[in-house]
């Protein structure tokens, strides 16, 4: 199993008519926030996989293309937001957004509400528990868990949940966007507990050998 992740920003090497000559070999893309619904369109349509999304703080209600076209969702693409799906045979979990920090902008959120959203999955993940042996495989977020890949000012800072809900759900990987990995010592990769916690700014390739 080979995912494609994407996040924050359009990488020419993606946006390309060679995409599928490099990534052919994919089996599903994910996106983890604050792209232009026609990168993502692009990926799912050049690659022919399977893609799912979740917001970025940054995500309109509505982008507006140069054809006229105004949309509300990437088309050919399933938004992942609050959602628990299985996709051949992988479990996914999206949880999109970033910590509250433009009054009454979309896509930022509280602690708590957080928390309320995380609570609005668990029925789903309980079952998943019960007749696959595990919650989920991979939970797709914009911000990174607290203290881990985030920073120290507000829109930045990660989510204190997040970590509860990896001791508590225990997902094999989570793969977040949102912090830019601009120096070469910033880690990509961390693990906490049983739960591989990954950067893919701007994108990144997995292979997943045991899922």
């Amino acid at each position: 199993m080979k995912i494609l992740a994407l996040s924050d920003r359009v990488a020419e090497e993606i946006h390309s008519e060679t995409l599928r000559d490099r990534y052919s070999d994919v089996d599903i893309v994910l996106g983890c926030g604050d792209l232009p619904f026609y990168y993502l369109e692009h990926a799912a349509s050049a690659l022919g996989a399977p893609l799912f999304y979740v917001h970025g703080n940054h995500d309109l209600p509505r982008q507006y293309f140069s054809d006229g076209r105004v949309a509300s969702s990437a088309r050919g693409c399933t938004a992942l937001e609050d959602r628990v799906v299985r996709v051949d045979g992988i479990i996914l979990a999206g949880l999109g957004g970033s910590r509250g920090h433009t009054p009454d902008a979309i896509h930022q959120y509280t602690e708590g509400e957080m928390v309320w959203r995380m609570a609005r999955l668990a029925p789903q993940l309980g079952w998943n528990r019960l007749r696959y042996g595990r919650y989920l495989d991979i939970l797709v977020t914009h911000s990174p868990p607290y203290g881990i890949h985030d920073d120290v000012d507000l829109p930045h800072r990660g989510f204190k949940s997040l970590r509860w809900f990896m001791r508590t759900f225990r997902p094999r990987y989570l793969l977040h966007g949102h912090t830019h990995i601009t120096q070469h010592d910033l880690p990509r990769e961390t693990r906490y507990h049983g739960t591989l916690v990954v950067n893919v700014c701007p994108y990144w390739v997995m292979a997943l050998d045991d899922l």
